[in-house]
């Protein structure tokens, strides 16, 4: 989380935001909309599919590991993506929870 002071911050507004922070890159769900389409794990095709530089592409792909948002193996010398479908469930139930207990006190 870059030089933001993580000791000031519960660990439910860090998760959210490390998270959110996966959701904030179009090329991050660009990377996540075509995993999720794949019926199988999938390896390099995100570079053809996706149109960047494997090494941008494989910056993103640590941003969202890091929230815990993918599962993977290794298949040679390649690692093959799936989705971790019980991260995203949870990151729903801390947005929900997060949104049904701010108040609506806005004009």
């Amino acid at each position: 989380m870059g030089a933001t002071k993580l000791e000031f911050h519960d660990q439910f507004a860090t998760e959210i935001a490390t998270i959110a922070k996966v959701f904030a890159h179009p090329a991050r769900v660009a990377i996540l909309q075509h995993i999720s389409q794949q019926n199988s794990c999938i390896c390099n095709d995100l570079v053809d599919e996706i149109g960047l530089a494997q090494a941008t592409i494989s910056q993103h792909l640590k941003v969202i590991n890091d929230a815990g948002l993918l599962k993977g193996n290794y298949q040679g010398k390649s690692m093959c993506y799936c989705l971790n479908v019980e991260r995203f469930q949870k990151f729903q139930d801390l947005l929900n929870s997060f949104f049904n207990t701010t108040a609506s006190n806005c004009c």
